[in-house]
C-alpha cells in the first residue's frame, strides 16, 4: 500500500472534534487519564496564539492520523531557546507510514524558523517502535529523567 498524502497543518481551535480522539489516544497508549477540563485546557493553550506553545496535526484523505505538541523554552546552556516536543502520536491504523517522521520534521524545520537551538522530547522505554524511528532521526542524550509530582 502507497504511503498517504500527508499535509501538517497548525493545530487551530476548529479542530477540536479532530482532535481529541487523537489526544485519547495519546493517553491510552501510555495508560493515563487526563481529564476532560485539563484536555479543554490544553487544547485552548495550544491553539491560544502563545508562540511559546502549539502544536499541529497530520491529515490525509480528511482525516486527521497524528499530533504532535511543542513548548518552547529558554535555556541556562545556550542564548537561544529549545523546543520540548511533548507530546507525539500516530492513530494505530497510520503507525508505518511516515506519519511520526513528517511530524517530528515539522517541529524540527519550526525550531529552525524561529533559530531554536535544540528539538528535545521523552519517551518512555516501553515504547520500542517509536524508538527505532528516533534513533534514526534524532541522538539519543544519555541523560535519566527524574521528577517528583507536586500536588
Amino acid at each position: 500500500m502507497a504511503p498517504p498524502v500527508v499535509e501538517i497543518r497548525p493545530l487551530q481551535a476548529a479542530d477540536q472534534a479532530a482532535w481529541m480522539p487523537l489526544w485519547r489516544g495519546y493517553q491510552t497508549f501510555y495508560k493515563v487519564v487526563i481529564p476532560d477540563g485539563v484536555s479543554a485546557v490544553t487544547l485552548a493553550r495550544l491553539t491560544g496564539g502563545d508562540p511559546q506553545m502549539g502544536g499541529a496535526l497530520a491529515w490525509a484523505g480528511g482525516r486527521a492520523l497524528g499530533l504532535v505538541h511543542h513548548i518552547e523554552h529558554r535555556s541556562c546552556w545556550t542564548v537561544a531557546n529549545y523546543f520540548y516536543l511533548q507530546d507525539l502520536y500516530v492513530a494505530e491504523d497510520a503507525r508505518g507510514t511516515g506519519i511520526g517522521r513528517a511530524l517530528i520534521e515539522y517541529v524540527y524545520r519550526l525550531a529552525n524558523e524561529r533559530g531554536l537551538n535544540r528539538v528535545h522530547w521523552l519517551t518512555h522505554e516501553t515504547n520500542l517502535t517509536g524508538m527505532q524511528l528516533y534513533d534514526r532521526i534524532a541522538d539519543k542524550s544519555g541523560f535519566v529523567q527524574y521528577r517528583k509530582l507536586m500536588t
